[in-house]
């Protein structure tokens, strides 16, 4: 399933929800059933202590991103093939979650609409 994350301070995150649900127990979520809930919010209240958890969560990540700085790489993989580290997949939501807080806005997150 594909999550919607949406506040007013910034673009539509989209994730998946296996990959958006570590970030969100790290962000302080607590889940009483193993699949991710349909509908959250991450109140304004609770901004600062979920961007400290996901960066302690992406700090602690132990598979590094690749380079990114390099422009040029002449890696032979594909990129579709290559790694999408935590590093990456956190920053979107991350950005989301500093503007939210800058604006003192709430972020809320719900399944994405079909296409």
């Amino acid at each position: 399933m594909l999550i919607l994350f949406q506040s007013k301070s910034a673009a539509e995150v989209l994730m998946f929800a296996q990959h958006a649900k570590p970030l969100l127990q790290a962000a302080g979520k607590k889940f009483d059933t193993p699949d991710l809930p349909n509908r959250g919010v991450i109140t304004r209240t609770q901004l600062d202590a979920a961007i400290a958890g996901i960066e302690a969560l992406v700090a602690s990540d132990l598979i590094p991103d690749p380079d990114v700085s390099n422009d040029h790489d002449d890696s032979t993989q594909h990129p579709i093939a290559q790694h999408v580290g935590l590093r990456r997949r956190a920053w979107p939501l991350l950005t989301m979650l500093r503007l939210a807080r800058a604006k003192d806005e709430d972020v809320t997150w719900e399944p994405a609409p079909v296409w």
